[in-house]
């Protein structure tokens, strides 16, 4: 068992978890998409859980959110619903089949390892490679945290 879907596992015997698979029909920036239940209704906002993608106004922030579409637009994926972050968006831990999407996201450079404090997040080791290797927005050294980007100049507009 990969250790992603490990975690998945785990939280879902820890905590009540609901899922929800369906089919992405919108992707809003590189953390953000719309998913229509395969059971029918409404698309649902959800945001990819463990990661933060560059703004769309952002350097990288472009290419970013045009890797999460190429992975997922169209395509049938796997949600386990987490918390609401503290926006009230829908946390989710997102498959692609066996493919964990925050993990893909930030080992390709597209995102980073959500950080809270002193936690590096569930995808530092991921993130650490991919800087070493200099992929995607950890090719720019002057490349900048969304959290950070919003400080000094405040959110897209």
């Amino acid at each position: 068992m990969t250790r992603s879907l490990f975690v998945i596992v785990w939280a879902c015997a820890a905590l009540p978890c609901a899922a929800l698979d369906g089919v992405v029909t919108r992707v809003s920036d590189g953390d953000t998409l719309w998913v229509r239940p395969a059971d029918g209704g409404k698309p649902r906002k959800l945001r990819v859980q463990g990661i933060d993608a560059p703004e769309r106004c952002q350097a990288w922030g472009r290419e970013s959110g045009e890797q999460l579409a190429a992975l997922v637009m169209g395509r049938r994926v796997h949600a386990v619903e987490g918390p609401l972050d503290d926006h009230g968006r829908q946390l989710v831990r997102l498959m692609r089949g066996d493919l964990d999407v925050g993990d893909w996201m930030v080992r390709q450079g597209h995102a980073w390892s959500h950080r809270y404090r002193r936690d590096p997040g569930p995808y530092a080791a991921q993130e650490r490679e991919a800087r070493a290797a200099r992929r995607g927005l950890f090719a720019d050294p002057a490349a900048m945290s969304p959290r950070e980007f919003r400080r000094q100049h405040g959110p897209c507009t």
